[in-house]
């Protein structure tokens, strides 16, 4: 077992030179599912974080950003009132692993800060599937969910992301 995770932990960090370091900013779109797609007809996002290359193929990082869900105001030919638009500001730390150079998985977690009213948040997940398509620009898949107190916010998006790499002269 142990020569299993050294060669696993080897294979991370001894991969080709993968990792995406940088300042991220992007924007995402989706879908709400489950609880919320009665009530919410669309969701956008802002995202924002910073990673840093722990090794070649392996990213950690920090991220925020807004999630901006648009009430439903039709349901089945009838105008609905009463609902509310739904915000949160992510707060969360990221992990991605690139396993070739176009190719990254991972995941972001924390906590999905409410912003309207009601809204207390709750435990945030977002793992994330990204293809580069430049060397600084990605297009991501993405699920997103947040442990409310009594449901649960649920999204698929799809998202575009770009890099700014600052470097010392």
């Amino acid at each position: 077992m142990k020569h299993l995770i050294l060669v696993f932990i080897f294979t991370l960090f001894g991969m080709g030179s993968y990792a995406q370091e940088g300042l991220k900013l992007g924007l995402h779109a989706g879908l709400p599912i489950d609880d919320f797609n009665d009530e919410i007809s669309l969701m956008v996002g802002l995202d924002l974080g910073y990673m840093w290359a722990l090794g070649e193929v392996v990213d950690l990082g920090i991220s925020t950003g807004l999630i901006y869900g648009f009430k439903d105001s039709f349901q089945s030919d009838e105008i609905v009132s009463g609902l509310t638009d739904v915000q949160f500001v992510p707060l969360a730390a990221s992990l991605r692993i690139w396993p070739s150079n176009s190719f990254s998985f991972g995941i972001d977690g924390g906590y999905g800060l409410g912003l309207n009213k009601g809204n207390e948040g709750g435990i945030y997940y977002r793992p994330i599937i990204g293809v580069l398509l430049g060397p600084m620009t990605e297009i991501n898949l993405s699920y997103t969910g947040i442990q409310l107190e009594n449901r649960t916010w649920n999204t698929v998006t799809l998202g575009f992301l770009h890099t700014f790499q600052f470097k010392d002269y």
